[in-house]
């Protein structure tokens, strides 16, 4: 799609990706995977509190798996994130057939009906999972006979794991030199009212930097090189949208004392 409109260089591409983003699909709970370092924090958690092996965690809710067929053994527990929507379904299933569990489950419904023993951990931790989805997140468990309980510990380690994995993600953000002009550049003028212009014979075509070929990048919407003439002017229109403090004539003579020595 992205090729399709390249042509459109007004349209900024803030705009482009917020048009692209309506024609998603929706992303939903049971599309939920859980970053590494969030379950790690999790199933560190479940080992130190109810005194048992990560050797003995199983994960059977994955693309394509049928939990309910798995074959678990005597000491097995399973430390995992399954689909919200069946989760009922999972407790009275895992009941019958005598299965430990510590889940993830959604916060805001925590609190179900239920027909088998089981115990609520509102946590209330919100987890930015692997597609991108956030989801204020808690746990259900049979590991214990309380019926619900909080978790403080728990909540203050998936927030940690949760921020650096969010920090592991974030892209490295690049600016243009004042040298090369793009239409994002020129409209945040006319939306500030600042009046620039660029004649012909101070400008060149470009479709990204040499900088960029390494990277597999280009100029979104292509630009402008300018001279040297133009891109002063471009400094000075975008100094004018600059609110600057101004100094009192004391320190004025501050810096003219500074001057001299």
């Amino acid at each position: 799609m992205g090729e399709q409109i390249a042509f459109l260089p007004e349209i900024e591409q803030e705009e482009y990706e917020a048009f692209k983003d309506k024609f998603k699909p929706k992303l939903t709970t049971d599309d939920c995977y859980t970053p590494p370092k969030v379950y790690d924090a999790v199933a560190d958690w479940v080992a130190k509190e109810y005194n048992v092996s990560r050797e003995n965690f199983v994960r059977p809710f994955y693309p394509g798996g049928d939990y309910a067929r798995e074959k678990y053994g005597p000491e097995d527990i399973v430390v995992d994130n399954p689909p919200f929507s069946i989760l009922s379904e999972i407790k009275r299933t895992y009941w019958l057939m005598g299965v430990r569990y510590f889940l993830f489950a959604p916060a805001l419904t925590l609190f179900t009906p239920d027909r088998v023993p089981v115990c609520h951990l509102s946590v209330g931790a919100t987890v930015t999972y692997e597609n991108g989805a956030e989801v204020n997140t808690s746990f259900i468990t049979n590991l214990e006979q309380t019926v619900v309980r909080s978790a403080p510990d728990l909540y203050e380690k998936i927030e940690q794991a949760n921020k650096e994995s969010r920090d592991r993600k974030q892209q490295p953000k690049y600016e243009y030199p004042d040298s090369v002009l793009t239409a994002s550049a020129v409209a945040r003028f006319s939306k500030y009212g600042v009046r620039y212009a660029v004649a012909r014979d101070d400008c060149a075509f470009i479709r990204g930097l040499d900088s960029q070929r390494d990277k597999g990048k280009s100029i979104y919407g292509s630009g402008y090189i300018l001279s040297s003439r133009a891109c002063a002017e471009r400094q000075a229109a975008e100094r004018i949208n600059v609110n600057r403090w101004k100094l009192s004539e004391r320190e004025l003579e501050i810096i003219r004392q500074l001057d001299q020595k």
